[in-house]
Formats: C-alpha cells, structure tokens, sequence
C-alpha cells in the first residue's frame, strides 16, 4: 500500500472517532481543539485499534 492511501487511510479513521464522539474536525490544522478533545480522539483511536487486534487474533486461534 502507497503512503498516500496509508496517510488518508488514518485520516478517515481518525474523522471517524472524532465524529462518533461529537468533535468537529476540520481538513488540516486544528489547533482550535482542546486537549482533551484531541487526547479523546486519540484514545479512541487506539482503542479501537487494540480491539481490531484482539478479534483478529481471536480468530486465528
């Protein structure tokens, strides 16, 4: 896989997390974002990339 389709692979996940919990991304810069706003994306990013994780292993078992 390219690095560009990688790059807007995360960034579609990442519009995703912030939008099932409520925070208004914008292309591009957004320093507007509290940090706990940005940490609660982030957070959520890794969550739910540890349970992609766990279930694929789950099911290699």
């Amino acid at each position: 896989m390219s690095r560009r389709k990688q790059k807007a692979g995360l960034e579609n996940f990442k519009q995703e997390c912030a939008n099932d919990l409520n925070i208004n991304l914008k292309q591009g810069y957004n320093g507007d974002l509290t940090s706990k706003q940005a940490g609660s994306i982030g957070g959520e990013m890794v969550k739910r990339m540890v349970r992609s994780y766990e279930e694929k292993n789950m099911n290699n078992q």
